[in-house]
């Protein structure tokens, strides 16, 4: 029993739980003004079909990145020397199985792929691209932005329509 559309309870939800997915049934349910029996269905019912994808924690990169030595996120542009589905196919597939690529995007115009590669330094970030790009026949060209500061990163959606 698939639902078809959204309501606005329904959008009211989902921008609670995209801003603060730590809120409990109950304290969702007040947020919303709705019974806490009715909340918990519906947040089951957004996640079983697949309008809630996932719950995570949003780490502070600028400590981690001093803590850990993740210092050097990049934004890589690739374009492949073929463009057959198999082809794509086959460089996303090594793009989003490196832990190193935090995001990979197929792309239209301009290059095949974007992708968000968070190294330690440039020795890291050297060993990154010769293991995805270099060692790969069919990179025709890269082409890359190192970030030097992050002014804005979210992950909300403007689900609720602003009056």
């Amino acid at each position: 029993m698939k639902q078809e559309f959204l309501d606005e309870t329904d959008l009211k939800l989902l921008d609670a739980l995209q801003h603060d997915a730590t809120l409990s049934n109950v304290a969702l349910a007040e947020r919303l003004k709705i019974s806490p029996p009715t909340c918990l269905r519906r947040v089951k019912r957004l996640t079983d079909e697949g309008w809630v994808e996932r719950q995570i924690a949003v780490l502070n990169s600028d400590k981690l990145g001093a803590a850990l030595g993740h210092g050097l996120t990049s934004l890589v542009e690739v374009t492949l020397d073929a463009q057959g589905t198999e082809h794509l196919d086959a460089f996303e597939q090594r793009a989003v199985a490196d832990d190193a690529v935090q995001q990979c995007w197929r792309v239209s115009p301009g290059p095949d792929f974007v992708l968000v590669v968070q190294a330690a330094d440039m020795p890291d970030y050297l060993a990154i691209t010769q293991r995805l790009l270099t060692q790969d026949a069919n990179v025709r060209n890269v082409k890359a932005f190192f970030a030097t500061k992050r002014a804005k990163f979210t992950s909300t959606w403007p689900v609720l329509r602003k009056a």
